[in-house]
């Protein structure tokens, strides 16, 4: 599990974080959520729902991870979006997935796969 993930299952303990579209969505619009991260299996239409959600209403979102990998680390079934409603969460996890995508990065540009 990386760091990422466990930022996310600490968010999860401690109330701070709203599982499901539906919800996320519900979330959005009361202003609740601060981070939107949507997992790169989603349905496109399900990407395009919540990435328009999250612009309309200002909120930073990321397309990361595996809807599995949420359910695991949140020790519940799959999950498709997550929605961080702390502000330090929400840094915190930014800040970690910066981190990840840049120790992924080759010199000269791209990705190592």
């Amino acid at each position: 599990m990386n760091k990422a993930c466990s930022m996310i299952s600490l968010a999860n303990k401690a109330g701070k974080l709203v599982t499901g579209e539906d919800a996320v969505r519900n979330s959005i619009r009361n202003g609740r959520v601060k981070l939107v991260i949507i997992s790169e299996d989603a349905s496109d239409n399900t990407k395009k729902r919540m990435s328009n959600s999250a612009e309309f209403y200002s909120i930073p979102f990321i397309v990361w991870g595996l809807k599995d990998d949420f359910g695991i680390s949140l020790g519940k079934s799959a999950r498709t979006v997550l929605g961080i409603t702390d502000e330090n969460f929400s840094n915190g996890i930014k800040a970690k997935l910066i981190d990840e995508v840049r120790k992924k990065e080759k010199p000269g540009g791209g990705f190592i796969e």
